[in-house]
């Protein structure tokens, strides 16, 4: 369930209200600490007592060792299975968060309230929680759905614009393979701020959830938010191993680049269609080198991701704006070119 938070974040008290949990923790990070958690308890009504539990911001922290820290508090804390989980937070926190609630004593419930624009349109919906290992993104992870997805837009004031970049992807993402209308009203848009994106996202969000409710564990549908992200995710993971982060919905952007692209060679999509799309992502998002990286590198860590099979690479690819295939095999020698394709823009 999704509800916009008013001023007194009424849903939230609520909800808290009637469930009555024996406890309530709230999973923040270092900057959700600062600039939203003194939001959240303004307009928290509720007698049952609450702990705040703190981690390390950025992706680095989305490990299991974090996961275990977290584990051991709770369990310090004596959480049973009637305690609530507040992830208070971005991607990180919601990921993080309800992985370690679907895990701890078989699971207790947890709601999300994303404060970024990447975990309100995507990482908080659809019940996909995780953590990284070995460099590889959400290599281990559960499919929970959290209780109650809480969004408060005017979090997105705390954020730098680099952080709204980065969600305004997921958000384009969503236009592109599902509904052409709120691509146009996107791409309308002159620059991305708080306040031009926030009318979209309610819009985004019911996107993805009508596609999730429609297949949750991902066997077949919902494996066309996949798009953008087979090329974008390698990308992102190995950034990461060579200890350099890049943002999540900047690695979707190149990788959205780079499978429109693709879908063109495969001749599921015209090259004016593909041209337009490409011309449209290119002016949020800038360049970013691959250079560092060869083509095998990339193509090996595309076929170790957890979406693929039997050693082949499903794609999720573009038959025009606003509709898309999954499973798609393509031509080998078409995801080289499409690579390629890429590292040329700059030229």
């Amino acid at each position: 369930m999704i509800s916009i938070l008013d001023q007194e974040f009424s849903a939230l008290n609520q909800y808290i209200a009637e469930q009555n949990p024996s406890q309530i923790f709230i999973l923040v990070d270092e900057n959700t600490h600062e600039n939203c958690l003194p939001t959240l308890l303004a307009n928290l009504e509720t007698e049952i007592p609450f702990e705040i539990i703190e981690i390390e911001a950025g992706e680095d922290a989305k490990t299991i060792a974090t996961a275990t820290q977290l584990w051991e508090i709770l369990a310090e804390f004596k959480a049973d299975r009637k305690s609530l989980l507040l992830n208070l937070g971005g991607g990180v926190i919601t990921d993080m968060g309800g992985f370690v609630a679907s895990t701890y004593k078989r699971g207790i419930k947890f709601l999300n309230i994303p404060t970024t624009l990447l975990a309100m349109c995507d990482a908080s919906i659809g019940g996909k929680t995780g953590i990284d290992h070995q460099y590889l993104k959400n290599i281990v992870g559960t499919f929970a759905n959290s209780e109650h997805i809480l969004v408060y837009p005017n979090f997105l004031e705390t954020l730098a614009s680099v952080e709204l970049r980065s969600g305004f992807a997921e958000m384009l993402k969503h236009g592109l393979i599902a509904c052409e209308n709120h691509w146009n009203d996107l791409v309308s848009l002159n620059e991305i701020t708080a306040e031009n994106v926030a009318p979209h996202i309610e819009n985004s969000m019911m996107i993805k959830e009508n596609v999730v409710v429609k297949d949750f564990k991902e066997e077949n549908l919902r494996k066309i938010l996949n798009f953008g992200h087979t090329i974008g995710h390698a990308v992102e993971s190995l950034f990461l191993k060579a200890d350099k982060i890049i943002p999540h919905g900047e690695a979707v952007a190149l990788g959205m680049i780079a499978e429109t692209h693709l879908a063109n060679l495969e001749n599921l999509i015209t090259e004016e269609t593909a041209t337009e799309i490409i011309k449209n992502i290119r002016r949020f998002y800038p360049y970013i080198s691959i250079e560092e990286f060869k083509n095998e590198e990339i193509i090996n860590l595309m076929i170790n991701d957890k979406k693929n099979n039997h050693g082949k690479i499903n794609f999720s690819l573009l038959v025009g704006i606003g509709k898309c295939n999954y499973d798609y095999k393509v031509n080998a020698v078409n995801i080289e070119k499409s690579l390629n394709f890429y590292r040329n823009l700059n030229a």
